[in-house]
């Protein structure tokens, strides 16, 4: 390993099912490198193996094979969470504290001294948008502004790696942007941040790559732009748009739809799509645009898990079964 902020290799994690003892895999050799000053997205629907991942990083779980490292120390090692911020989902602060109480606590649990503390507590109150509320019982806080002061927990030690579930649950849009700001700035003071999240469209604004995870491995990976490239589709703005000019496209054997006013062709390569733009242009149309259409990472992500899987079930798994009690998540 190379001594990245986050690396995993060949992760699998089994889990004890039921009376009979039968055995699953959460995760199956599961690969993972996250960079510094990158927003990783870790996606994947409930039991895709994303809470597994994140635990097994944070040394809450042991993996049954492979080995994960943070800044190049085995997950096992407690120095290797010395640099984390983590961000549960669902977290919970003693109703009674303060916001400044809590992260005071917070940070001296992540052994930073108290003067240290008084001067940093302030300014990361303002960035998360508490700084009015500082002084204010938890109890107080709606669910958007507990969200916010776990971020801000998660932050108060400066940590090098930020593990995140679900960061702008239950936050407003406005708060989201904000978060989504905050977090994009973290990233380019050079924090590596892994995102667990079922908001497509957030990932889709924040993150710099990610990783789609079904039945406990990388479905697919790479960047926003790579994943949700869709180069057979283009919108067409054309005029007039008539009939006669959508069956003389047709007839090139592109498929062609009219949309709120333009139209959408889809072909199956560049020389169809020429063989189109000729046909309008040889009817006198005037074509005005043309540009390549984009799928939304909910697209490929909805498409993803539609499509038949390569294997039935996750099988069983032939190493040594994991402790009772465990689930897989």
């Amino acid at each position: 390993m190379s001594g990245l902020p986050i690396e995993a290799r060949g992760l699998r994690k089994a889990y004890r099912s039921g009376l009979g003892g039968r055995t699953v895999l959460a995760l199956d050799g599961l690969d993972l490198d996250v960079r510094a000053g990158e927003l990783f997205g870790l996606l994947g629907p409930n039991g895709a193996g994303k809470t597994t991942t994140v635990k097994i990083l944070l040394g809450l779980t042991r993996a049954t094979a492979g080995e994960a490292r943070l800044f190049g120390i085995p997950v096992g090692d407690p120095r290797s969470r010395a640099r984390v911020g983590y961000l549960p989902e669902g977290h919970r602060f003693p109703g009674y504290l303060t916001a400044r109480e809590t992260l005071a606590i917070f940070g001296r649990m992540s052994g930073v001294d108290r003067p240290t503390l008084r001067r940093r507590i302030p300014p990361l109150l303002e960035r998360v948008g508490l700084a009015s509320w500082r002084d204010v019982r938890v109890k107080k806080f709606s669910k958007g502004m507990t969200q916010r002061l776990g971020l801000a927990a998660a932050l108060v030690h400066e940590p090098e790696i930020l593990l995140l579930d679900e960061p702008t649950d239950g936050v407003d849009p406005v708060g989201r942007r904000e978060i989504r700001d905050l977090l994009l700035d973290e990233a380019a003071r050079g924090r590596a941040i892994l995102v667990n999240s079922h908001l497509l469209s957030e990932i889709e604004r924040t993150c710099h790559r990610v990783a789609v995870l079904r039945s406990g491995r990388i479905a697919v990976q790479g960047t926003i732009a790579e994943l949700t490239a869709e180069t057979s589709r283009y919108r067409m703005g054309v005029s007039p748009i008539d009939e006669p000019l959508i069956s003389a496209l047709r007839e090139t054997g592109a498929d062609v739809e009219r949309v709120n006013g333009h139209l959408e062709i889809s072909t199956r390569d560049l020389a169809q799509l020429n063989a189109a733009v000729d046909r309008a242009r040889a009817r006198g149309a005037l074509l005005s645009e043309l540009s390549p259409l984009r799928a939304s990472l909910e697209d490929v992500f909805v498409d993803l898990l539609a499509a038949p899987a390569d294997a039935a079930a996750p099988p069983a798994a032939p190493s040594a079964p994991a402790p009772r009690g465990e689930e897989p998540s």
